[in-house]
């Protein structure tokens, strides 16, 4: 295993590691920070991240640096180089969110010693997409590399549209803008009236690898951009990603069905007290009775019934995501280059 460690502050010291094994060495403390970070996005879990790196990593040094305050884990700065560039693992792709990885209360120790790390190191850019309006990271860097004399761009990248939940389903109703209020319950009523339809949840590991076949389909079928946004390779991380999830309990697969025959579906993750809507699909031919939305607010009245905080529509303006309920939050891409 390739490492250093570099002694830092009194009392603090920063491990790089650049393997795979040493990637695995960090799930405990990982695991453990995540939850007490300012974003709370299971994209920064260890498992999402380490499955992206198993399946997209090749061609790309792996840079995970871990932050240590007296033998205690206090941050985690997850990145790659490619080329002259460095930047967070993933891509905007498969990750809505990034972020390091900072304990709130912590930020003061973490972006010095990061700023540190920086400074030893050979770059040319440093590219931090996807960053959400709450990240730590859009008020300390700027400081940091006017500090340096390095140049900082900040450019909002694309909206996140997300809901606070309320106690009830009733309150939920009467939040929304009276036509969308209107239009949900007419909705409601029409796919009650019509019959034959149930909607269905799995969550165990058998299940979801069983039913992921159908909810690719639906992906596809539903519109041409998810149909080629589907590769062999995204499929491939998508199924290890979601029996993984499946078998830690925060993957929820639903469908809704017709006489027995699924026609929309949606992927959500519970994390943290909220619900993350990931992706979703439908049947074009049930296309005129709403299906696709109609799901996604069953998705929302289990999610208030669950006593969650907030429903994530993530990133994208699609219209349903404001029919029901959504109301954007702002998502950045920061890029950091050293002057000439």
């Amino acid at each position: 295993m390739k490492g250093r460690e570099l002694e830092i502050l009194p009392g603090g010291t920063m491990s790089t590691e650049t393997t795979l094994h040493s990637f695995d060495s960090l799930e405990e403390s990982w695991d453990a920070l995540v939850p007490d970070c300012d974003v709370k996005a299971f994209f920064l879990s260890h498992e999402w991240q380490r499955l992206w790196w198993e399946n997209f990593g090749e061609g790309r040094e792996l840079l995970l640096l871990a932050f240590q305050q007296a033998s205690e884990p206090i941050g985690i700065a997850p990145l790659q180089r490619q080329n002259d560039t460095i930047s967070f693992l993933g891509d905007t792709d498969l990750f809505d969110f990034h972020d390091f990885i900072i304990p709130e209360g912590k930020e003061n120790f973490f972006y010095p010693v990061l700023e540190d790390y920086l400074i030893s190191q050979t770059w040319n850019k440093l590219y931090f997409p996807s960053l959400p309006q709450t990240s730590p990271t859009l008020e300390h860097l700027p400081t940091i590399a006017e500090r340096q004399g390095w140049r900082c761009q900040i450019e909002q990248e694309d909206v996140s549209p997300s809901l606070t939940l309320p106690a009830d389903w009733d309150t939920y109703l009467s939040g929304l803008r009276k036509k969308d209020r209107h239009e949900l319950r007419r909705k409601l009523r029409r796919l009650e009236n019509t019959g034959g339809f149930e909607p269905k949840l799995y969550t165990n590991q058998i299940d979801v690898s069983n039913k992921l076949e159908i909810f690719f389909q639906l992906m596809r079928k539903s519109r041409e951009d998810k149909h080629h946004f589907l590769t062999p390779e995204r499929e491939s991380f998508f199924r290890e990603m979601a029996v993984a999830l499946a078998e830690v309990g925060v993957l929820f697969l639903w469908f809704l069905e017709h006489n027995g025959t699924p026609v929309s579906a949606a992927l959500c993750f519970d994390y943290c007290g909220r619900r993350l809507l990931y992706n979703s699909g439908f049947d074009p031919e049930f296309a005129s009775l709403s299906v696709g939305l109609l799901l996604k607010a069953t998705c929302i009245r289990d999610a208030i019934e669950r006593r969650l905080a907030s429903f994530e529509f993530l990133r994208g303006d699609e219209p349903y995501k404001y029919h029901l309920g959504g109301i954007d939050q702002a998502v950045y891409c920061m890029t950091v280059s050293k002057r000439p």
